[in-house]
């Protein structure tokens, strides 16, 4: 498996971070029953979590989606911790052996993978609540698509929601959205 290159989807969704504004905190995003705020908290954690799977120190607990745990500082720290992440994935040790995110091991290259989608599909949570353009390169979200199809239909609960069907030629990012659960043309409530 190649090596995977976090930085451009980090620096991608840093953008998005930055254009949120305080009034869209409160906001719907694709994930149900979870706010803009929520999403921020979750990369936040995610960011932090995967980051330290890379370096072989991983932490326990999961990357919380409730709004109470964005950190005040949210429009520095999670730009930081994408920054982190996709640095500390840069470092071929970071692909070797075994790791975990989340409580759960598994093979560091499956570590980055699931970092790469955590990271993508987010962004572009964020980006549609927030009504921002958001786009990634077609590498990364073919292997998300290909890390989220490796699930089938029987998909572990919570992971994702039933796939949406998207038409084979549609872009590569519309087609990583069908896989995770996601209608690529999803907008805010009105």
């Amino acid at each position: 498996m190649p090596m995977l290159d976090l930085g451009p989807a980090a620096t991608a969704v840093a953008r998005v971070v930055a254009g949120v504004r305080d009034d869209q905190l409160s906001a719907p995003t694709p994930c149900e029953g979870t706010s803009v705020a929520g999403v921020l908290g979750h990369l936040a954690g995610l960011a932090y979590a995967f980051r330290m799977a890379a370096e072989k120190t991983p932490v326990d607990g999961t990357a919380s989606t409730d709004p109470a745990h964005l950190p005040a500082d949210w429009r520095t720290y999670v730009p930081a911790q994408l920054d982190a992440l996709a640095a500390a994935w840069r470092d071929p040790a970071a692909h070797e052996g075994a790791t975990a995110a989340g409580g759960v091991e598994m093979p560091a290259e499956v570590a980055a993978v699931v970092a790469l989608d955590e990271v993508v599909v987010h962004g572009w949570d964020l980006a549609v609540a927030t009504g921002q353009p958001y786009a990634v390169d077609d590498a990364s979200a073919e292997a998300c698509r290909a890390f989220a199809d490796s699930f089938g239909d029987d998909r572990p609960p919570g992971l994702y929601g039933p796939r949406v069907p998207v038409p084979d030629g549609a872009p590569a990012l519309d087609r990583l959205l069908g896989a995770t659960g996601r209608h690529p043309g999803w907008r805010p409530p009105a």
